[in-house]
Order: structure tokens, then C-alpha cells, then sequence
């Protein structure tokens, strides 16, 4: 097939401004036998859609998760695709809306009845009186924003004072706060391929063993993307090894929250456990990193599946859909 690999550029007049991962997946699908071509804009909406008419893509393989300046451009780069009638992988703008409002989420799981820490939306220029119900310690985080963006060691708070603040820092990242009671317990991903039958991929788990003395176990921006951080040095995602019957337990609410936020294709689910064995759902992330080192595809590779076919799975889901 002809797919055109849509990707969001770093700086405008540098074609090659693009993540790592942009090489990676055309790369995989080129082996697999499909004319590959990538293409990338930064804001430029004539742009994106001459550019896509003039390539006449059979399926758009859907990386643009940002527009221009801004960290919420995907509801517009998709919605802008439907308009096009152009088929594409991963979320609509239905689904990433659910994504990208973390407070809506918890609204449909708390709907299915599955499980989420208690929190509080803490819209700009409003008081905390909506968290003063909730228990320290408490995680704030942006209410919108993804890839760990205004996530740190002080995002764990245990007191008013540094609750006002984490909150203000938030803010000034122009957004709503999201203040969570934080589950402190071992941390899971699930990843999920498909749409109407998905299939659970292993559970892995996050070793937060080597982690410096005093820092929250969270993957925050640091452990995430610093390479040269002692808590990226510390921290490590595993296969998990589990009772069979907990990760049974853990593999159903993940199916139940991928099913119940309509997440389309592909997607990852990252939920914590207590000390007393109750399991939340933190968070889901449709159309989630698609590096080969990505959790996605470290699942994937423990279910027996190389990253080139996780990738062919993938087009053959988003042409299924289509269909």
C-alpha cells in the first residue's frame, strides 16, 4: 500500500525535525512491503492539507500528536482528516478528546465502575476548595498535557503549602490541575491491540528499586527522557511476574477501561496497585509511543510478536475499522 507516515515538525524549514520514532516505523513498514513516505508540518493547515491530496495516501499512518505551538493539536489533525475522508491509524477526535481530558475519563470509568484514585479538577484562577476532601499524599498533574509534560519529583505533594504551589505551577502551564490521592504501590502497563475482539497484551511492570534515595516512585519527566538522570538510571520496566490469577485481574480492568474510553487500534493502560491489592486506573493513552523501545512494543515482543508486525497489525486494525 501507498501510507503516508503524518508527523508533527520540531522546527518548520527542517524536514528531518522529527522524533526518533518517525525512521523507526517507516522503516519497519517498508520492510513489510508498503511505498512509505513521510511526511511532516509544524502549523501550516494549507500545508498539511495540499500536501495530503497531493500524495494520495491509501492509509495515513497518524504520528501528529501536537500542531504548531500547541500541546493539543491532535483533535484537529484528525478531525481535519475525516473531513479529507482519509483513512488513519489510531484515535478519532471523539476518543482523543477522552484522552486528553483526564477528568472526563474518570467520569466514564466511575460510569463501568472501575476503579481511579479520588481527585479534583482545579480549573486557572479557581481556589483548591474542590481537593480539600482528598487525602495526602496527593499527585498533580496537568489536566491535558502528555509525555510527563509538568511532571517532577515535587508533583507528589503532602502538604497544603506544597499543594498551592504544584497547582500554580500547573497553571502556568495554561492549563487545568488534575490533584489525585496518590496510590503509593507498584506501578503496570497494559498494552491492548484491536478494536471490536482487543488482544491484552503481558502485563509489564516498573522497577522502581533503583530509584534515589527520597524520590517518589513515579516515572516523571526526568525518568522518562533524561537518559543521564538517576532516576531514569533507576527506574526500569519489566515483564511483570505475577500469580496468575492477579494478572488475570489486572489484564480485565485494563480490557474494561480500553473498551469503555473507545480507544481504537492500539492503545496502553497504566494502573497502580495498593498495599491492600486494589487496582486503579491511572491513566490511558490511545495511540500511545510507538518507539521500539516503547512500552507498546516491549509487550508485544513478550506476546511473540516483532516490532515490524506490531506495526502491520496496526494498518490491518485502523483498514478493518475502515471497512
Amino acid at each position: 500500500m501507498i501510507i503516508t507516515v503524518l508527523t508533527h515538525l520540531e522546527k518548520e524549514r527542517d524536514a528531518k525535525s522529527y522524533d526518533v520514532v518517525i525512521d523507526q516505523v517507516s522503516a519497519a513498514l517498508t520492510a513489510k512491503g508498503h511505498d512509505v513516505s513521510v511526511f511532516g508540518v509544524r502549523g501550516n493547515m494549507v500545508k498539511l492539507v495540499e500536501g495530503l491530496k497531493e500524495r494520495k495516501p491509501d492509509l495515513i499512518f497518524n504520528l501528529m500528536e501536537t500542531f504548531g505551538k500547541t500541546q493539543l493539536g491532535s483533535i484537529g489533525v484528525v478531525g481535519v482528516l475525516d473531513l479529507l475522508g482519509l483513512p488513519y491509524t489510531g484515535g478519532g477526535p471523539g476518543e482523543f478528546y477522552l484522552q486528553e481530558d483526564k477528568g472526563i475519563t474518570k467520569k466514564i470509568l466511575a460510569y463501568e465502575k472501575i476503579l481511579y484514585p479520588d481527585y479534583a479538577v482545579i480549573p486557572v484562577d479557581a481556589d483548591t476548595k474542590s481537593a480539600d476532601n482528598l487525602r495526602f499524599p496527593m499527585f498533580v498533574k496537568p489536566l491535558r498535557m502528555d509525555a510527563s509534560i509538568g511532571i517532577s519529583a515535587k508533583s507528589v505533594v503532602r502538604s497544603p503549602k506544597e499543594l498551592t504551589e504544584r497547582i500554580n505551577a500547573i497553571h502556568r502551564l495554561k492549563d487545568s490541575a488534575l490533584v489525585e490521592e496518590f496510590i503509593e504501590g507498584r506501578e503496570f502497563f497494559v498494552g491492548l491491540l484491536g478494536n471490536r475482539s482487543p488482544q491484552v497484551l503481558p502485563v509489564l511492570e516498573v522497577d522502581f528499586s533503583g530509584m534515589p534515595e527520597g524520590a517518589p516512585n513515579i516515572l516523571d519527566a526526568k525518568a522518562k527522557w533524561d537518559t543521564e538522570s538517576a532516576e531514569y538510571k533507576g527506574s526500569n520496566v519489566v515483564v511483570a511476574d505475577l500469580p496468575a490469577e492477579l494478572d488475570e485481574k489486572i489484564k480485565k480492568i485494563a480490557l474494561d477501561a480500553y473498551v469503555a474510553l473507545r480507544v481504537r487500534d492500539y492503545g496502553r493502560v497504566d494502573l497502580r496497585m495498593d498495599e491492600a491489592g486494589n487496582i486503579y486506573v491511572i491513566e490511558l493513552n490511545a495511540s500511545c509511543y510507538l518507539e521500539r523501545s516503547s512500552e507498546l512494543a516491549m509487550a508485544a515482543k513478550a506476546a511473540g510478536i516483532a516490532y515490524e508486525d506490531l506495526l502491520e497489525r496496526i494498518v490491518e486494525l485502523a483498514l478493518e475499522r475502515r471497512r
